[in-house]
This record gives structure tokens, sequence and C-alpha cells, in this order.
């Protein structure tokens, strides 16, 4: 099953958990959540964005964790969080700009511009993973492979 298909059966059960049709999401939201397009969320027919996820799990009145997959022992130990090597992640290729955007907008939003790592918190680990289409745990080895999760936090 693929990641996309794990955060549809999630919405899925979310919205049957609610007693809502497709239908009626589009019926409550005022057109906001098309029924066709919902569908092919939960179908994993179509990728969501974490900004997408983020609104429809806020429409849905559930936290964000609820609508992406379980996680493994080892997402579980990062869920305090990580740090990042921003001098590695600036390294890899432009399947990492949306991740790198994300890491700058912490950066601004914390006036955080001349250090070399970023500390993550776990939930900004699960948006990261959505903004890669990925799991926690494959966007951890991806990291962890480039050489751009500091394993070390005094380093």
């Amino acid at each position: 099953m693929t990641y996309a298909q794990e955060v549809g059966e999630r919405l899925r059960r979310v919205r049957a958990e609610q007693g809502l049709t497709l239908q009626d999401v589009e019926r409550v939201s005022d057109g906001a959540w098309k029924a066709a397009v919902v569908g092919s969320y939960e179908r994993g027919d179509r990728n969501i964005s974490a900004s997408r996820l983020l609104e429809l799990a806020e429409f849905y009145g559930v936290s964000p964790a609820d609508v992406l997959p379980g996680e493994s022992r080892r997402t579980l130990e990062a869920s305090a969080g990580i740090v990042l090597n921003l001098d590695r992640l600036q390294r890899l290729g432009d399947g990492y700009a949306a991740l790198r955007r994300y890491c700058e907008s912490i950066q601004v939003q914390r006036g955080d511009f001349n250090r070399r790592v970023l500390s993550v918190r776990g939930d900004d680990l699960r948006a990261l993973a959505v903004i890669q289409d990925c799991s926690s745990d494959e966007l951890l080895e991806q990291l962890e492979a480039a050489g751009a999760l500091v394993q070390d936090v005094e380093a």
C-alpha cells in the first residue's frame, strides 16, 4: 500500500466515524471540499498536499496525527524532534526543494537565519514526511543516508 493510500484510508475512516458521506462533506463545507476530490484522496488516486491535509483534518475537527499513518518505533523515538544539518540539506537535489522551503519558513518564524542546524519538532517531522510524500520512517532513512540528520545534538 502506498503512503497516499494509507493517508486515504485514514481520511475515509475519520469521515465515516463522523457519519458523513462524500456528498455530505461537499454540502457541509459549502463546496470548499468537492466530493470527487475528497474521494480521490481517500482512494489514494490523488496526492494531498500537506496544507490541504491539515485543512481537511481541521474541517473534520481532528488532529493531523489522526489522518497520518501509524509510526514505527524509530519514528516514535524521533517524536520529540530531530536536528537537521541545513548545509547537507541544501546540497540535496530538487526533490527536496519543498522540504527546504518548509525549513526556511520555520527559520523565518523563529528569526533564526545564521544557524547551520535546525531542530524540528515531532509534529513538524510528520509534516515534512507529507511534503516529501513518504512515511516518517522513510524520510528519516533518506535524511540519514544523505547525512542531513544530526545524530549528536551537541555537534
